[in-house]
Formats: C-alpha cells, structure tokens, sequence
C-alpha cells in the first residue's frame, strides 16, 4: 500500500485550481483556430480571434480566462493501492480547492440555493471517485461557468426513439440555448445509464480532448453526425452568426434498462477549462 501526504494532494490540487482558470488547453486553442480558418461570418471570425488573444493575456499576465471561474468539479481515479495520509482524500481535495480560489484571486461562485449567501471559498466541490487497479491517484479537474451549465438538460426518451431521437435532443438544446452558453461549444453527451449517471457520463465526456475519436466506430459517426447538425444552425461564435457553434461533441454510453433511453447533454463554453495531474 501507497500512502500520499495530504499536504502533497492539497498543494496539487490548489496548482490545478489556479493553473486551468489561467491556461486555455492547447488542444482548445487548436480547435478555436481550426474553427477560425473555416468560419465565413466577419463578426464570428472576430470573435474566434478574440478568444485567441484572451488565451493569450491570461496566460502572460496571470489573468483568469474568464470573470466566471466556475464551480469545481473533479473526476478522482484512485487506485486500490493508494491511501491518503491526515484527513483523507476528500478534504485534501476541499482544502486545495479552498486554498485555490482564495489565494488565486478567483471569483467565488458558490452560494445557497435559497438564500444566495455566498459561500465564500468556492466549495463544496463535486467529486466523482472511481477506484481502479494500481497504486496512482489521478485527478482531473474542471471548472464549470454557470452560463453553460444553465442551459444542459436531460431527456428521459423511449428506446423507439433511437439514435434519431438522441441526436434531435441534443441539437435541441444547443438550439435553444443560443448566444447564452457561449458558443462555440464543446457538447458532451451521456448516453444511456440511469437518470442520475447519463449526467455524470455528459460532463465526464467534456475532459476529453478536442479533436478526439472516439473508440467506438458507431459512436464516433454519432458525434460526427451531431456536431454537423448543430453547426447547422446558424448560430455561430458568441450567437453572432456563422459555420462554427460547436467545435466538438463526445459521447460517452452506458447499457441502460431496456425501457429506458436517457440522454444528458452538458454544455461547455469555449473556455473550456480542465486540467490532470497524476500523483
């Protein structure tokens, strides 16, 4: 048995709070400029190159990519090897998102649900933990905006309704999100499972990287399928118009009961914000 110091995952995790709110992903930046190279709209093509230049301030200057920092949300793959010494694996997570939002100059995003008080240091943070073979511990981090996590949905759908039914719920949600996700878009989608899991499978599937296939040869004409519908729309970079609402979409399934077809679809703005590290 393994055991990692508290104070090592805490300082870990406050690095990774601080480090993705500052660094747009490269494979983002390649996408937005892919999207920028076919866009056809003179406002969408500003914009585009907008958030070429934004990614490029914050990384020099230490700025946040965006006013909006997120709630936290981390998906844990701890081996079965691994312990974490002190106070446990959960409140070294808590601390270091504590610690990172406060000390990092973020914007502190969490309040009751009734009253709004804020919280004050963005926590708690949402922690999905999977234990897997080995003696490491991964986390992956992201940091989800408000304005795109208000416009997902899930859809309870009949099985009748099939891979047509799947694809038309989630354009329609792209549809009827419009300019307030803040588009162009990464789409994740969580297919199949049961109404709790189809959520945690869409937003699981926003860490993948942009430019991805997907294992899945079927899944992968899915995804390719929905992205050309979606782009189909019209609405185009920050709802200005033009080719590019989305610059992917991931789908990630699980078998569900044979009288159930769930489908979550989790929208992420272009500041898609995410980071790993492995301990």
């Amino acid at each position: 048995m393994r055991s990692l110091s508290y104070d090592t995952v805490v300082g870990a995790v406050r690095e990774l709070v601080v480090s993705a709110n500052l660094n747009l992903p490269e494979d983002v930046i390649r996408a937005v400029k892919k999207a920028r190279a076919t866009e056809e709209s003179p406002m969408g093509i500003a914009v585009l190159d907008e958030i070429i230049e934004n990614a490029r301030v914050a990384r020099e200057t230490g700025l946040p990519l965006c006013q909006d920092t997120g709630t936290a949300v981390f998906f844990v793959e701890r081996g079965e090897g691994v312990t974490v010494d002190g106070p446990g694996l959960e409140w070294a997570i808590f601390t270091g998102v504590r610690l990172g939002y406060t000390e990092g100059n973020l914007r502190l995003s969490t309040a009751h649900p009734l009253t709004r008080e804020n919280v004050g240091d963005n926590t708690p943070p949402t922690i999905h933990t999977t234990v897997v073979e080995g003696d490491k511990l991964k986390l992956s981090f992201l940091a989800k905006g408000g304005g795109a996590e208000n416009m997902s949905r899930l859809f309870m759908l009949s099985p009748s309704e099939g891979e047509g039914g799947v694809i038309g719920s989630v354009v329609e949600t792209v549809e009827s999100a419009g300019a307030k996700a803040c588009p162009p878009l990464i789409v994740g989608v969580g297919l199949g499972g049961t109404f709790d899991t189809a959520p945690i499978l869409a937003k699981e599937a926003l860490l993948r990287k942009v430019g991805s296939a997907n294992m899945d040869k079927k899944i992968a004409e899915m995804e390719g399928k929905i992205l050309r519908e979606i782009n189909k729309l019209g609405i185009g970079p920050m709802g200005y118009g033009g080719r590019v609402t989305a610059l992917a979409v991931y789908v990630e399934l699980r078998p569900c009961h044979i009288a159930s077809l769930p489908v979550a679809v989790n929208l992420q703005c272009h500041s898609a914000r995410h980071g790993e590290v492995e301990l």
